[in-house]
């Protein structure tokens, strides 16, 4: 026996009968995949007709018990941590007078060896670096004395040649200044 609301919620709002649309499925296979559409133009898709594959079942069943190992080992190994603290806590309380400056002094130790071998590691790398400096310019020495030589020889000419510039540009001032004092000289000398 239909109940009003079952007549009443079986037609729309305007209270006429609702017509019932049937959508059909199509199923296409694409690559390998079986896509389903229906006729809304949603689409879903589905890995297999018969539930998961071989290969997925096959990690499911390794992985359980290994993830579950891990996690039991992992759970263990906390609360043997904590009883560990636990025990161990009023020791370190009780002999921290001690233990204190011995880390202290443990730890000032390792820096002082960790720092004096890497000032060892770059005095060696700087010696190394200056050795080899000296031996490229020992290889040089005598191209440098030569280029040395040649320009001293350079130098001395172009003094020479500028002396002796400068000295006949005295000569010829001496010369001029000679002749017209001379001439000077000559025509007061004559009044």
């Amino acid at each position: 026996m239909a109940t009003m609301a079952d007549r009443d919620r079986d037609r729309d709002f305007r209270g006429e009968p609702r017509q019932v649309h049937v959508h059909t499925q199509h199923t296409t296979l694409h690559g390998g995949n079986v896509r389903g559409t229906t006729g809304t133009g949603f689409g879903s898709s589905f890995s297999g007709m018969n539930g998961p594959s071989a290969s997925q079942v096959v990690a499911l069943v390794t992985l359980v018990p290994v993830t579950g190992t891990l996690l039991f080992l992992a759970g263990l190994t906390l609360l043997g941590s904590i009883i560990g603290l636990c025990l161990a806590t009023p020791v370190f309380l009780f002999f921290s007078p001690v233990l204190v400056p011995a880390a202290l002094l443990m730890g000032l130790a390792v820096t002082g060896f960790l720092s004096s071998g890497a000032f060892g590691l770059t005095g060696l790398s700087s010696l190394s670096r200056v050795i080899g400096y000296l031996r490229q310019a020992g290889h040089n020495v005598p191209d440098d004395l030569d280029y040395a030589k040649r320009r001293m020889a350079d130098m001395a000419a172009f003094a020479g040649q500028k002396t002796k510039d400068v000295g006949q540009t005295i000569e010829s001032k001496a010369r001029e200044s000679g002749t017209t004092g001379a001439t000077t000289g000559g025509t007061t000398g004559r009044t």
